[in-house]
């Protein structure tokens, strides 16, 4: 991580799907040196978002009947960012990758699984002409600044199985499958503590 700066203390809504909670944040701003910077995104730029996301999900060649089936998961709109945590990675003035968050208050039941109390890892999509440059880990690394700041315990994350070695070489310990909204495929749920675990 390359220089953390507290900008403002405010308080964000964060919605999955259509549960609201209350997320008590630090906003952070990343300077990552030269023109690239970690900031807040902006309203007006969810179609950029939704452009990220598609092309960043169709990098690993999935049939488009599985597109169709994920689009409104990868399209964001303005109420989303209204109500999200959403950063992006802005290079030489250009948005090539973001994050968001999402915080569930209790246990959640979406498609017959339950997503446990905690905050989530909602999005984390680059651009496949940046990845392998290091922009994903610095907006892991950002993320979980953000979340230090704010006292969490942890991160949950439910990954594209592509994706799983990123999570895991960023310190994310896999523990269980869960079935996908995509018929015979399973998503990997991971974590990252962020505060050591008591012995039992």
């Amino acid at each position: 991580m390359r220089g953390i700066e507290v900008v403002r203390n405010e308080r964000k809504v964060l919605k999955l799907h259509n549960y609201f909670v209350i997320y008590a944040g630090v906003a952070l701003r990343s300077f990552t040196g030269g023109k690239n910077v970690i900031r807040k995104a902006r309203q007006g730029e969810h179609t950029t978002l939704t452009s990220i996301s598609f092309h960043s999900k169709s990098h690993w060649e999935y049939p488009e009947s599985y597109m169709q089936v994920w689009q409104d998961e990868l399209t964001i709109t303005p109420e989303y960012l209204e109500s999200h945590l959403v950063y992006v990675f802005e290079e030489d003035g250009r948005v090539v990758a973001y994050y968001s968050l999402v915080e569930l208050l209790y246990d959640q039941e979406f498609s017959c699984v339950t997503l446990q109390q905690g905050v989530w890892l909602d999005h984390m999509f680059v651009l496949p002409c940046k990845m392998g440059q290091g922009i994903g880990r610095e907006l892991f690394e950002h993320c979980l600044a953000v979340l230090k700041h704010n006292g969490s315990e942890s991160l949950l994350v439910l990954a594209d199985p592509n994706a799983a070695g990123f999570y895991e070489k960023m310190g994310c310990t896999y523990v269980e499958d869960y079935p996908s909204t995509i018929e015979g495929r399973t998503t990997p749920h991971l974590e990252y503590r962020l505060t050591a675990v008591e012995p039992a």
